[in-house]
């Protein structure tokens, strides 16, 4: 089937509490007012490099799990279909298939919080469908947002696994940025220091924690910077920016992380305007944003 003329959705309004309405999910689907972001796997289909593909809901292919995404400014039901990952494109997009990791930096704020939350949910929905408590099958419930178990009674929701994220700074040298390359990583690519909070921890002590056994360094002066949502799987990153209470106590722990390094700020804005081999993340990333910031000095 041949998708409709895709259209950039202008704001996103949540409408959570239509997800209750009896049959609300399937009169949207029966709409042709309705939009539909269509992901297989973890790519969507682009109108423009910088826009979302949204089509009717009568150009989705079968075998898709359906989630109500909210209300864009004209009132219009955003939703999304998210198919099994697959070789082959679904349908013809007019500027091809992406992932969020590839696009979200281009993508207007609404469009990739629609992404976001498409993704998010529909790993959820594909990934999750049995109950974690009796493992009976569950139905689908509140237009895509929660699964009842008809075996238990067990009510069960998307998961969000807090996560946090630093850039360290030089006490004595403030120009100066530490950064480490993961164990997984090629050539001269650095981040920022990340990793998820434990039971029981605070952020702040998960934030002291990974840093210590990541990088060897304690920390101080840790400051909260902003979040992001994160679905790699289902992830909500919180940045830092902290201060190394000993720049020589740097050591990389050899196992997640193969090197760290300082680096000055112009390396760091060389490595942000790709003039050198120094490899930062992507635009589309809170680490992106978290070493833009420190550059420019608003952190």
């Amino acid at each position: 089937m041949t998708p409709s003329k895709g259209t950039r959705a202008v704001g996103l309004d949540r409408a959570a509490e239509e997800r209750a309405v009896p049959g609300f999910l399937e009169a949207a689907r029966a709409d042709e007012r309705s939009r539909v972001l269509v992901l297989q796997g973890d790519r969507a289909p682009l109108s423009d490099a910088d826009a979302l593909y949204w089509v009717s809901p009568a150009a989705v292919p079968g075998g898709a799990e359906w989630a109500f995404l909210g209300r864009a400014e004209d009132g219009a039901a955003l939703l999304t279909a998210v198919l099994a990952s697959a070789d082959d494109d679904p349908f013809p997009a007019p500027a091809g298939w992406a992932s969020l990791r590839a696009v979200g930096g281009a993508l207007s704020h609404p469009e990739s919080g629609a992404f976001v939350t498409a993704l998010s949910l529909g790993r959820w929905l594909r990934e999750a469908p049995h109950c974690p408590a009796c493992g009976a099958s569950t139905e689908i419930r509140s237009a895509g947002w929660a699964r009842h178990c008809p075996s238990c009674g067990r009510e069960h929701f998307p998961r969000t696994d807090p996560a946090v994220i630093v850039a360290i700074t030089s006490a004595r040298h403030p120009d100066r940025l530490l950064l480490g390359s993961n164990a997984m990583w090629a050539g001269e690519r650095f981040s920022c220091f990340a990793g998820f909070v434990e039971a029981g921890e605070s952020l702040e002590d998960a934030v002291a924690r990974e840093v210590r056994e990541e990088a060897g360094v304690d920390l101080v002066d840790v400051r909260y910077r902003g979040s992001q949502a994160w679905p790699y799987p289902r992830s909500l990153m919180l940045g830092f920016l902290a201060t190394a209470a000993d720049d020589s106590a740097a050591e990389a722990d050899g196992e997640e992380i193969l090197a760290v390094r300082w680096f000055g700020r112009d390396e760091i804005g060389a490595g942000l305007a790709g003039r050198s081999v120094l490899l930062l993340p992507g635009p589309a990333s809170i680490a992106h944003r978290l070493i833009s910031e420190w550059y420019a000095g608003s952190a």
